[in-house]
């Protein structure tokens, strides 16, 4: 998964475009990256999925 593709599904959560977006585990520690970079990075959660995957959520509050 490019920096690009991750920026683009992280604008569309932003935005309301899609609700939740799955990154495999094999995709987690480059979408972790530039997740992690975003000013908003405490409105996005992270929610563990059997079998290593993650869905991520975009949050109107911030997470603590």
């Amino acid at each position: 998964m490019l920096p690009e593709e991750i920026s683009e599904r992280i604008n569309q959560m932003r935005t309301g475009e899609i609700k939740e977006f799955r990154v495999q585990k094999e995709h987690f520690l480059a979408f972790r990256a530039v997740l992690s970079k975003q000013e908003d990075f405490k409105h996005f959660r992270g929610i563990a999925q059997q079998g290593g995957d993650v869905v991520f959520q975009y949050l109107e509050q911030p997470r603590s």
